[in-house]
């Protein structure tokens, strides 16, 4: 089902919320891939540790992973902060499996663990863009990657022999995140809510969706609409404070004719400020509308580090966290190539506190917080349309600020003819 809005009010809204993100050159028609971050710098992973590239704190690399073998980057830490590595790999179109995907380890000089993790393709075996994240983390009692000194980063795809033969992109970030200042605690959080929230009620407003990370739209709680293709991922980001809880569902239309069926078709995820993988939902597409959520999850603290389960624990943080999108490619062969209908129902709940207080500044700056920039640039669904697209005009600039107001002049003119 194809989403219907006022021609004019359309427009102006694909300027404005264009503009925050770049989209990846395609040609007409395509599906868009992945958008990289803007002067990422390029790295090569070598076979071995002795000749490994630096990747360095705050800083977005580039590079590439063959089929077989694992690359190498090499790390230069501190022994007073934790440190996180994000691995997106970017396959290209052609076939991929369910058990396939990428791995990334942190290592220390000898070669041992410090922190692993992987991400496949899933049961829809459709190519997407897969994040795995590792770390190294500096721990009370804790023996091993605990000095100062070299590290490495590691990474490979995690079938090579039921792989793809072609290279795989990769985007690559390295974040640094100081103690806290004071006594440090090392306790779990206590219990918490654990019943599912309700789904956010409402109308969806338009709002299109990034493709990556470092061009993910900014959201605020409410109910947001747009158009997804089979093959495409849509990245969004929303602000989430020390104290408050996130809850998300994706809600896709039903096709013209309901005849087939694409096995976890309708995929949403939730990543933390340092793309680490919070929760993952999916869903099967039979050509009825389909909704898939994520499962309850704790409020931010520092101390959720230290929980037993892997879900609570990447709610360690406050910042950007980002909810991903995916519709699997083989929707095309039983219900076309859209674009099909997709509403997100985003809610926020809680009070936010002051979190941690960090001894020191974490890389890349402000990657733990909530600024006020942050919360201007996340419209919430209140106002009218005009608010959403006046919230546009601040977060692109006084040149785009310029061309939407003119476009808005346009709109308010139609809808006073309307009107009369």
């Amino acid at each position: 089902m194809r989403l219907r809005r006022p021609a004019v009010l359309t427009g102006v809204l694909a300027v404005a919320l264009a503009l925050p993100a770049a989209a990846p050159a395609r040609a007409a028609g395509d599906t868009p891939g992945y958008a990289f971050a803007d002067g990422a710098r390029r790295v090569a992973g070598t076979g071995g540790t002795s000749d490994a590239g630096l990747l360095e704190a705050g800083a977005t690399y580039r590079g590439s992973l063959p089929r077989n073998g694992t690359l190498h980057y090499r790390l230069d830490l501190d022994a007073a902060s934790d440190t996180y590595v994000s691995v997106t790999a970017v396959p290209g179109s052609g076939e991929v499996t369910a058990v396939d995907g990428v791995r990334v380890s942190v290592l220390d000089a000898d070669g041992g663990s410090c922190g692993s993790d992987s991400a496949t393709f899933g049961a829809a075996r459709s190519p997407r863009p897969v994040t795995a994240w590792a770390g190294r983390e500096i721990g009370a009692g804790a023996t091993r990657c605990q000095e100062a000194g070299t590290y490495y980063v590691a990474v490979e795809r995690v079938r090579p022999q039921d792989s793809p033969p072609e290279d795989w992109d990769l985007e690559l970030t390295v974040a640094t995140e100081p103690r806290p200042a004071g006594t440090e605690p090392t306790e779990a959080p206590d219990a918490w809510d654990s019943a599912s929230p309700e789904a956010v009620p409402g109308e969806p407003r338009p709002r299109a969706g990034g493709s990556g990370f470092a061009h993910a739209t900014p959201l605020g709680q409410g109910v947001w609409s747009t158009g997804i293709r089979p093959g495409q991922t849509l990245y969004y980001k929303v602000p989430v404070d020390w104290g408050r809880r996130i809850h998300a569902t994706a809600e896709l239309d039903g096709a013209d004719e309901a005849s087939g069926y694409a096995t976890g078709a309708l995929r949403l995820a939730l990543h933390n400020p340092v793309r680490g993988e919070v929760d993952d939902a999916a869903k099967g597409y039979t050509g009825r509308p389909a909704t898939v959520g994520l499962a309850p999850l704790p409020p931010v603290a520092y101390t959720n580090r230290y929980a037993t389960s892997g879900q609570v624990g990447a709610m360690r943080f406050a910042g950007d966290y980002y909810l991903v999108v995916h519709l699997a490619a083989q929707v095309a062969e039983d219900f076309g190539a859209g674009p099909f209908g997709l509403t997100l129902r985003v809610g926020l709940r809680g009070s936010a506190d002051g979190g941690p207080g960090y001894a020191g500044e974490p890389r890349p700056a402000g990657v733990f917080e909530v600024s006020a920039q942050d919360r201007a640039a996340a419209p919430e669904n209140g106002g009218g349309d005009g608010d959403l697209a006046m919230k546009a005009v601040a977060v692109g600039g006084i040149g785009t600020g310029s061309l939407l107001l003119a476009g808005l002049t346009v709109w308010t003119a139609a809808a006073r003819r309307r009107t009369r």
